[in-house]
This record gives C-alpha cells, sequence and structure tokens, in this order.
C-alpha cells in the first residue's frame, strides 16, 4: 500500500531533475523553431526572386540578341547581297548591249534598234556605278568585300575604255550591214568582254558570296540565341515554379494554411511569362527559319538566275558578232544554261528534250524536280502562296527562250540579218522578246519571295520587340512583389511573438 501511493505521488510529481531538463528543451526547441522558420521563409523568398530576376535576363538577353539579327539580316546583309547581284546584272546587260550595238551597226532599218541599245548601255552603266556605290557603303566593315570592290572598280574602267574603242571603231567604219562589224571593233570587244567574264564578274560573284555568308552567320547566331535562350528559359522558369511551389507548401505546414494568394498568383504570373517568353522566341526563331532558308534561299538563287540569264543572252550576241568565236560562245550559253536548269550532260541540241521530259515529270508530280541549277533549287523550295505558279509560268517561259535561241542560230547558218533582227527584236516572235517574257515573269518569283522575306523579318522582329528589357522586367518585379507580399505578413508573426 505504501509502494503504492509512494509510486503515484512519485509519478505525480511536476518538478523532478527529469522533467526540468525536458522542460528546457522544449524552450529551446521552440526557440530555435521561432529562429529557424523565418529563415527559411527568407531563403525560399530569395531563391524566388533570384530566379525571377534570372528568368528576365535571360529572355531579355535572348530577345535583344534576336533583334540584332533580324535588323541585320534586313538593314546591312541582305542589302550588301542585292547590291551584289545587282551589280553582277548591271555588268552583265552592259556588255551585252555593247554586243548588240556591234552587231546592228550602221544598218538604216535597224537604226531605232541601235539607238535603244545605246540608251539601255547608259542605263546599265549608270546602274552599275549606282550600285558600286551602295555596295561600297554597305560593305564599309568588311575588309574582304572591299578588297573584291577595290578590284572591280579599277578593270570597270579599264572595260569602259575598251568598250568605248570598241564602239568608235565601229562608228567610224560606217558598216551597213548588220552583223558585219569590223574587225578591229570586234578586236577591242573581245578584250572588254575577256575582261567583264574573267575578271570583273567573278570577283562580282565573290562578293556575292561574302554577303550571303553575313547573312547565314546572322541567321546561325539568331538560331543559336533563340535555342538557347528557349531552353534556358523554360529551365530557369519551371525552376521558378518549383520554387514557389515549395515556399507555398512549407508556408502551409509551418503556419497551417492552406493557401497563401499572393504567392499563388506569384506562381501563376510565373507559369504565363515563362509560356510567353518560350513562345515568343520560338515564334521569333521560325520567322528566322522562313525569312532564311524559304524566302532568301529562293531570292538568292533567283537573283543569281536572272544575271546568269542575261549573261547567257548576251552570248547570243557575241556568237553572232564575233564568228570567230562562235563555237566558244556557243558552248558558254549551253553552259549558262545548266547553272539555270541543269538536264545532266547534254549538248546543246539535246537541251531542250532533255529539259521537256523534266518539265513533264514535275507536271505529274510536283514533288519530282529533277532538273537542278537556279531554277532547280527555287522548285525545291516553293513555300508561299501563288509561288507555284508563278515558277512554272517562269519555267515554260524559259523553256520557249531556250528553244528560240535553237531557231535563231539556225537562221544564223542561212541568213545572218535575219539573225540579227531576231536576237534583238523584242517582238513576242523574237528571241529577245522571248527573254523578256522569262524575265518578267522570273522577277514576279523573286516579287513573291522579297515580299515574304521583309514579312517574315518584321514579324520575327515584332515577335521580340519589348522582350528585350521592358517586359521581362516588369514580370520579374511582379512576381517578385507579389512573393515579398505573400511572406510579409507570415514573418511579421513571429516578429510579434519575439
Amino acid at each position: 500500500m505504501t509502494g503504492l501511493a509512494l509510486r503515484g505521488r512519485t509519478a505525480r510529481r511536476p518538478d523532478g531533475p527529469d522533467h526540468l531538463v525536458i522542460g528546457l528543451a522544449r524552450g529551446s526547441h521552440a526557440r530555435r523553431r521561432r529562429w529557424f522558420t523565418p529563415a527559411r521563409v527568407r531563403a525560399w523568398t530569395a531563391v524566388a526572386v533570384l530566379l525571377a530576376g534570372c528568368l528576365a535576363a535571360l529572355m531579355a538577353t535572348a530577345s535583344g540578341r534576336l533583334s540584332d539579327e533580324f535588323g541585320s539580316m534586313g538593314q546591312r546583309d541582305a542589302p550588301e547581297v542585292n547590291a551584289a547581284t545587282g551589280l553582277y546584272f548591271s555588268l552583265n546587260d552592259m556588255d551585252a548591249q555593247v554586243a548588240n550595238v556591234l552587231l546592228v551597226g550602221g544598218d538604216a532599218t535597224l537604226a531605232a534598234d541601235r539607238s535603244q541599245d545605246e540608251a539601255i548601255y547608259a542605263s546599265a552603266r549608270a546602274t552599275a556605278d549606282a550600285d558600286l556605290q551602295q555596295a561600297t557603303v554597305t560593305e564599309a566593315g568588311n575588309s574582304a568585300a572591299l578588297g573584291e570592290l577595290r578590284t572591280v572598280l579599277g578593270q570597270l574602267g579599264q572595260y569602259e575604255a575598251l568598250a568605248a574603242d570598241a564602239l568608235l571603231c565601229d562608228q567610224q567604219a560606217g558598216q551597213v550591214t548588220a552583223g558585219r562589224a569590223p574587225a578591229s571593233a570586234v578586236g577591242y570587244y573581245q578584250q572588254a568582254t575577256d575582261l567583264m567574264q574573267d575578271s570583273i564578274l567573278p570577283a562580282v560573284g565573290s562578293l556575292t558570296n561574302v554577303s550571303a555568308g553575313e547573312l547565314d552567320g546572322a541567321y546561325q547566331a539568331g538560331q543559336h540565341a533563340a535555342g538557347a535562350g528557349t531552353a534556358l528559359t523554360a529551365g530557369t522558369g519551371l525552376l521558378l515554379v518549383a520554387a514557389l511551389a515549395g515556399l507555398q507548401v512549407f508556408l502551409a505546414r509551418r503556419y497551417r494554411r492552406m493557401f497563401n494568394p499572393a504567392v499563388a498568383a506569384a506562381t501563376v504570373l510565373a507559369v504565363a511569362f515563362t509560356a510567353m517568353a518560350a513562345a515568343r522566341l520560338e515564334s521569333a526563331a521560325s520567322d528566322l527559319t522562313v525569312a532564311k532558308e524559304d524566302a532568301f534561299g529562293s531570292v538568292l538563287a533567283l537573283t543569281q538566275a536572272r544575271a546568269v540569264s542575261y549573261d547567257a543572252n548576251a552570248d547570243e550576241s557575241r556568237y553572232l558578232v564575233d564568228p570567230g568565236r562562235a563555237a566558244k560562245y556557243q558552248q558558254s550559253f549551253l553552259a549558262k544554261s545548266q547553272e539555270l536548269a541543269d538536264v545532266g550532260p547534254v549538248g546543246i541540241l539535246g537541251y531542250d528534250a532533255a529539259l521537256g521530259t523534266d518539265i513533264a515529270a514535275y507536271g505529274k508530280d510536283n514533288s519530282d524536280v529533277r532538273f537542278g541549277g537556279y531554277l532547280g533549287q527555287e522548285f525545291s523550295n516553293i513555300t508561299f502562296p501563288g509561288e507555284r505558279a508563278t515558277a512554272v509560268a517562269t519555267l515554260l517561259a524559259y523553256q520557249r527562250y531556250e528553244k528560240d535561241d535553237r531557231v535563231l542560230r539556225a537562221t544564223a547558218k542561212a541568213n545572218l540579218a535575219a539573225a540579227v533582227a531576231d536576237d534583238i527584236g523584242t517582238a513576242s516572235g523574237d528571241s529577245d522578246g522571248a527573254f523578256n517574257a522569262y524575265d518578267a515573269a522570273l522577277s514576279s518569283v523573286i516579287k513573291i519571295n522579297t515580299g515574304a522575306f521583309s514579312r517574315s523579318l518584321q514579324s520575327g522582329s515584332g515577335a521580340v520587340s519589348g522582350w528585350d528589357a521592358e517586359y521581362p522586367g516588369v514580370a520579374a518585379a511582379l512576381i517578385a512583389a507579389a512573393t515579398l507580399a505573400g511572406v510579409r505578413s507570415r514573418l511579421a508573426e513571429y516578429r510579434d511573438r519575439t
């Protein structure tokens, strides 16, 4: 009985040494908890605010880089390429018109044609000078391009002097029969056209390649910025959302409140900003691809095709005006025809049949592009509304021009004067008439792709406009403010207790 009483009293003692230790431990744990919880809250908050800042910085950096590359492609690189290809075209046109003037000579029946050819030569010369000036301005910071330009400038003066000598000799000879230019005039023209073909045009072609390479570099840099920016933005955004979700859970456990509206709002903002940022970068990357691969790829191929076409057309005049080199110029025409539409290893008399076979195959199946060359590149890259129909019209016009060339060569063997009239005639049944129809169709395809290029650049630039500073900064500030607002009252509870 006594033992039970003693045990009962012992069990009820409130002030034993063991209970004192336990009480002290509980007090210490409570104090540590009051210190530890605010520290955890502050840590979560700091991580969330830091991630919001990083997210904004990443988006701003990627958008700024993309904006720069869009600007570079549209304001510097594309104009440089266009200036170079325009110069190539103008120089070819100059040389073609010199040959045409020599062909006409003093034939009274073709006096109007001679005046027209002289006017076109003067216009092409003025255009070439303007293109040279434009290229010099746009390539101011490119040492390689400026080196090519210096070569062109130095040799173009020599060319113009030789061309002037050829025309002067022709005028002084007073030839009255078309196609019979004096040997002295032909000699000067040979030197002039050789200089153009062997030195000037290759230098301009190199200039075009340099400028096209810069545009491709801007495209690659933009794609890298978009890809890396999207990945880093998405990853950082997910970390931010995870940090805010962790803060929400921690607050719910420590403060026994299931929901913190301000932190929830910060989380929604983080999700929305991340999704919008990634979507903007992906949209810009898509526009960049359309601009470079779909639009400008065709623009470059087609403008080069136009320049080569004018050179090939000039070969017809050279073929007629310089019988001693007729075989050379005929082979040159064929080589340029293969540059335009490569149909395989055929001679000039087999070219039409091979081209017709390839066109028929494409008509049956638009995915069956058998011909190569610049036109083949275009038909392998049909993208925009109306482009296919216009490209097909161009191809058919080119086919008609090629067939007319065979007629011209056959005519030249029997009647040189008639061949000259066909060569420089602009009626629908004449060689230049067929060429002009082809050139007009080709220009229409170029216009479609040029318009698409400009629209894609505008769309891509618009997709990241404001996202290089303004919008990311506002979003990060709102996320940080909502997060701080959500934890301020919770931290105040601990300050009140202490």
